[in-house]
C-alpha cells in the first residue's frame, strides 16, 4: 500500500527542514509519495480596483509559474534524483485550508510543515497558518522546528 505525505514548502530554509524530515519519514514507510505543496497567499475578499481585477488572472498565473520554477520543480527533481516518488502542487488561497484540502483530496496520511520561517512573507503566513492547520487538519500534522 502506498502512503503519501503532504509537505508544505515556503521557498525558505524552513520549508527545506520540513522536506528533510518528510524524507526521513518516507524512507521508513516503504512505498511513499511526497506531495510538495506551495501555497501563495490569496484572499478572495481583498478589495481590488477595476484595473487590478482586469489583470488578476494573469498575475495568478505568473505567480504559479514563478513558484513552480523557483521552488517546486527543483525540489521535485532533487527528490526523484534521490529515488523518491514525488510531485508538486501550487495553489492560491489560505495556507492552512489548502494544505488540509490537498491532503484530503490526495488521501494523504500526514502533513509536514515548518513551525517558523526565515522570510517575511512566510513568517506572516506560516505562524498563524501552522497553528490553524494543527487545530483543524483532518490528518495528522507534524510540525518541524
Amino acid at each position: 500500500m502506498t502512503t503519501s505525505i503532504v509537505v508544505g514548502l515556503d521557498g525558505d530554509g524552513s520549508g527545506m527542514r520540513a522536506l528533510d524530515f518528510a524524507k526521513k519519514l518516507a524512507k521508513g514507510m516503504g512505498t511513499c509519495e511526497l506531495i510538495l505543496v506551495y501555497v501563495i497567499e490569496w484572499s478572495p475578499y481583498s478589495f481590488q480596483t477595476a484595473e487590478e481585477n482586469a489583470v488578476r488572472h494573469k498575475r495568478r498565473e505568473e505567480e504559479i509559474e514563478a513558484a513552480l520554477e523557483r521552488v517546486v520543480t527543483p525540489s521535485v527533481a532533487a527528490l526523484k534524483k534521490d529515488g523518491f516518488s514525488a510531485r508538486g502542487i501550487v495553489r492560491h488561497g489560505d495556507v492552512a485550508d489548502l494544505l488540509n484540502k490537498v491532503a484530503e483530496d490526495e488521501g494523504a496520511d500526514q502533513i509536514v510543515v515548518a513551525r517558523s520561517s526565515e522570510g517575511g512573507f512566510v513568517k506572516r503566513v506560516f505562524g498563524t497558518a501552522t497553528a490553524n492547520l494543527v487545530m483543524h487538519a483532518t490528518v495528522p500534522v507534524t510540525v518541524v522546528g
